[in-house]
């Protein structure tokens, strides 16, 4: 279970041992501190207590890729290429 630093109660994203997890809501480029976020695991089966949270490594959301263009025509020269949208 994921929480906020500042909100230890509320969880913000859950996940598997296996698939891992994915913390949403945040923005290309932002920037994460260490500790901003908790972690701890619960037990599937309810058998035992939630572990002792522990800070998450800081980190930056990936900037996102512009989309790759499409529609072009290509028309070759002496000395390259004239491309042109389509």
């Amino acid at each position: 279970m994921f929480t906020k630093k500042d909100d230890l109660t509320k969880p913000i994203a859950t996940g598997s041992d296996l698939e891992g997890t994915a913390i949403t809501g945040l923005s290309s480029g932002d920037v994460v501190a260490d500790g901003d976020y908790k972690a701890s695991h619960v037990d599937p089966d309810g058998k035992l207590d939630e572990s002792d949270k522990v800070d998450v490594p800081g980190f930056t959301v990936i900037k996102s890729k512009a989309v790759a263009p499409t529609k072009l025509t290509v028309t070759p020269t002496a000395d390259g290429a004239v491309i042109k949208p389509s």
